[in-house]
């Protein structure tokens, strides 16, 4: 009550050290200023504002609990995050299944090899690798590889570096595919360990000329000479041994031309893709019409038996064949570079490995190496 005997409504207290006191003529408009008075209070202690918004309650107070957990990690505003979370949900709704994937990427690979971009032994490594990776992960997705999960499967029962890193780049080349098709932003391979290795490799082991020989002897009175072809061919131009996947597995006898005196190794045949030739020598031409390619095969049947029983008989490793042709090559001609183009291979590598190995008058014996009934055609 007013001196004057009129009736007002009063809100009074103090707020931020200031002192609060008024009058007004009704109820409702006294309960509005103690409302607003009420939130600058609250404002203050716990900086709550008073904002206009379409958003419900509940949607306003996650997008609080948000700022409140994470505030001094956002580096970017809140839509970044959001985006950012929105495409992950799109990339993992557009990936594949592994095991889809899988087919498709060694589809893609085996149309590689019927254009002659990687070789048949590089498809079959593929294969296993990619058969064996699909067999492990049975039920996931291409999005679901972190490079932990990676790593374990490289490391699987504990296989040497060298193996590890095989692993690794057979299935990093599988990842990028899965990139380049749009089911992964990244390659979780680039982010596992791989292992620098150093070589320690010291002179290529050989046959001597004796023992060559003896072996091409055995070989002629061996199941009626049958593989004469094959060792020859190796053992006298450095083929490339593998008779499954290897040169002489490609190699046709229409590139053998015993007429010029040059064997035609053509890139689609050619381990590292490139074409060479390769001279006949004189003990060779007189191998090849001892024991002509249209009588004898390249490969016989039954070739797996056969090889074993040889590389047993004369305790053989897989590429000593080519090994002593190269070695022989060097001490007849003493020629490194003519080396490196015979036999497919670089100087450097010629250098390291197969020089000074043989003598001129051994590599001379080496090559006058020649059927026993063919004698006359010695030079």
């Amino acid at each position: 009550m007013n001196p004057s005997g009129v009736i007002s409504f009063r809100v009074s207290g103090w707020l931020r050290g200031i002192r609060i006191r008024r009058n007004f003529k009704c109820k409702i408009e006294a309960q509005k200023e103690l409302d607003d008075l009420e939130l600058k209070r609250m404002d203050t202690e716990n900086s709550l504002r008073t904002v206009i918004t379409r958003l419900p309650q509940e949607q306003l107070r996650e997008a609080e609990s948000i700022y409140q957990d994470f505030g001094a990690l956002l580096i970017h505003p809140l839509r970044f995050y959001v985006q950012l979370g929105l495409e992950i949900q799109k990339s993992r709704e557009q990936t594949k299944p592994l095991d889809a994937a899988v087919i498709a990427y060694v589809a893609e690979k085996s149309r590689e090899h019927a254009k002659t971009v990687i070789s048949a032994s590089q498809l079959s490594s593929i294969n296993r690798e990619m058969q064996t990776f699909k067999l492990r992960f049975p039920h996931s997705m291409v999005a679901d590889f972190t490079p932990e999960i990676l790593t374990d499967y490289f490391e699987r029962g504990a296989p040497s570096l060298k193996t590890y890193n095989n692993r690794r780049g057979l299935v990093s080349t599988f990842f990028k595919y899965a990139k380049r098709h749009g089911w992964i932003r990244t390659n979780p391979v680039k982010k596992t360990r791989s292992f620098r290795l150093v070589r320690r490799r010291g002179s290529a082991t050989t046959l001597s000329a004796e023992k060559a020989s003896q072996m091409m002897a055995f070989l002629e009175e061996h199941e009626g000479g049958t593989l004469v072809p094959y060792f020859s061919l190796c053992l006298f131009a450095g083929i490339r041994p593998c008779f499954r996947e290897g040169e002489m597995a490609r190699l046709r006898p229409i590139a053998i031309n015993r007429e010029t005196g040059v064997i035609h190794i053509e890139p689609e045949v050619s381990k590292v893709r490139m074409k060479r030739l390769i001279t006949i020598q004189p003990n060779l031409r007189a191998w090849l019409q001892a024991y002509p390619l249209n009588r004898y095969s390249l490969i016989p049947k039954n070739m797996t038996a056969l090889h074993r029983a040889i590389f047993k008989e004369f305790e053989l490793s897989h590429d000593i064949l080519r090994h002593t042709y190269i070695s022989m090559f060097v001490g007849k001609f003493r020629s490194i570079a003519e080396a490196a183009l015979q036999a497919g291979n670089s100087e450097e590598i010629i250098r390291r490995h197969y020089l000074d190995l043989k003598s001129t008058n051994e590599a001379e014996s080496f090559f006058g190496i020649y059927p026993r009934m063919m004698q006359l055609y010695k030079t």
